[in-house]
């Protein structure tokens, strides 16, 4: 077999995974474009209403983590982040070909990782700037790259669900239990 019959083959049979990469990629890039703008063209603590009293964009930064918590603890955010990115590359690296929607899902969580790491490496801080109000509670302001950790962790809920309702749906049709 020629050597790109056999690159070929190794593509389609495991170069799947380069979408999930591909996916973080995208994020990190798109969490870094909307951070630089915020940080170019708005004041620190500026705030633009996009839907009054819902969403605005809110000029922020955060020195911790999700709500300010462990403000600068530089050093854990790089050793948690480090071990979880190393985790997820393992992960994806390993993932059944069927489990698309969890690629997916570690897809969005390695971007929104890097992209908040890149901000503490370079920043010693991470830019915030969704500010959003559900009715009167003012949400914590966030960033592209934690909307692209939530979603992640929501679709691992959803793919986690979903295989055991299927799980469940084989075993009623196999095990006959009295409860």
């Amino acid at each position: 077999m020629c050597v790109y019959g056999r690159m070929k083959k190794e593509f389609v049979g495991g170069g799947y995974v380069v979408i999930y990469y591909l996916l973080a990629l995208i994020v990190i890039l798109i969490d870094q474009w909307t951070k630089w703008l915020v940080v170019r063209y708005m004041d620190l603590g500026e705030s633009i209403p996009i839907i009054e009293n819902v969403l605005y964009i809110t000029s922020h930064r955060n020195r911790g983590a999700a709500w300010g918590m462990l403000q600068g603890q530089f050093w854990l955010f790089y050793i948690i982040t480090i071990v979880v990115v190393i985790g997820i590359i393992v992960y994806i690296q390993r993932l059944p070909r069927e489990q698309k929607l969890f690629g997916i899902a570690l897809g969005l969580i390695l971007g929104g990782a890097l992209g908040n790491f890149i901000d503490r490496v370079f920043r010693k801080e991470v830019v915030d700037f969704i500010h959003t109000y559900i009715f009167s509670y003012s949400f914590p302001i966030f960033n592209v790259a934690d909307s692209a950790l939530c979603i992640g962790v929501a679709l691992i809920f959803v793919q986690t669900f979903l295989e055991e309702k299927k799980r469940k749906g084989m075993s009623d049709g196999t095990n006959s239990t009295n409860d």
